[in-house]
């Protein structure tokens, strides 16, 4: 996809539930701040990214997920051992890309994970908007895409091959986002026109390449341990004091409520960053 020179971007990585909880206190942090997280040219999102980012582009009120309301349906602990198998087929330099993914996609569709219609709902619920009286309905306002240029990534399970999706591509928001954040023992993958598809991370990480040519890079990522920032203008990554509010388990939403708080906390440090390299 060409993007336009100048400007900037905003690239928002993956990191399971407690990841996006950091992303949304940060995004509301940086409003608050002063610095519209929604002002960049292009928005990337990948798995925790592409929620935060969905919720960003679309004006999201990020203020009222300081705390999530509480689920009538109790959801059962992800299955650890799923990830250490991903881990493992990732590990094996004898395969190449394409087929690391397919092993992980397969391994996907077979897993014990959270059913992909319940998963939908929770994206249908964060992206959604609020409509206006005599407006369109809410699942409506889910499938919309926003007017800027918002970038989901995703991988397609049987092919094994990343995608991007924006809104050109007629992909329902939701859907594109439920896709992106379907992580292998935490969400079945989603099906889109037929095809199964799973978290975007797989296909590259925080996927900062995408945003090639569209001027300063920031980079935010919740598992800054799981890469080295290449590509990035500005880093912005937890804190010590972030990290130990995530936790051992990136998937416990307990914690969303304190993490938030702690990417609240690190904004204006992080908008004082990103007003230095994106001039906003």
């Amino acid at each position: 996809m060409e993007l336009g020179e100048g400007g900037w971007a905003l690239v928002l990585g993956p990191g399971g539930p407690v990841g996006t909880a950091w992303l949304t206190g940060l995004a509301a942090g940086l409003r608050r701040a002063g610095t519209d997280p929604a002002a960049a040219d292009v928005i990337v999102g990948t798995s925790a990214g592409a929620i935060a980012g969905a919720m960003i582009a679309t004006g999201r009120d990020l203020a009222a997920l300081a705390e999530l309301p509480p689920s009538d349906e109790p959801r059962a602990a992800a299955d650890g051992s799923v990830m250490a198998r991903v881990f493992e087929i990732g590990g094996d330099s004898d395969l190449d890309p394409d087929e690391v993914r397919r092993r992980i996609g397969r391994l996907a569709l077979e897993a014990e994970a959270l059913p992909e219609e319940r998963h939908l709902a929770s994206m249908e619920f964060l992206v959604g908007r609020s409509t206006a009286a005599g407006g369109s309905s809410a699942q409506d306002e889910t499938d919309e895409w926003p007017p800027g240029r918002l970038l989901i990534t995703a991988v397609d399970v049987e092919s094994g091959k990343p995608v991007v999706w924006d809104r050109t591509s007629g992909v329902p928001l939701a859907a594109a986002v439920a896709a992106s954040s379907a992580a292998p023992g935490f969400a079945e993958p989603v099906t889109i026109g037929g095809r199964r598809y799973m978290d975007g991370a797989f296909g590259g990480g925080s996927n900062a390449g995408l945003a090639k040519g569209a001027g300063a890079v920031v980079l935010v990522e919740p598992m800054a341990h799981m890469s080295d920032g290449a590509g990035a203008d500005v880093r912005i990554v937890p804190d010590e004091g972030a990290l130990e509010a995530f936790g051992e388990n990136v998937g416990d939403l307990a914690r969303w409520a304190p993490v938030y708080r702690e990417g609240f906390r690190q904004a204006a440090e992080a908008a004082a960053r990103i007003r230095s390299v994106a001039g906003v």
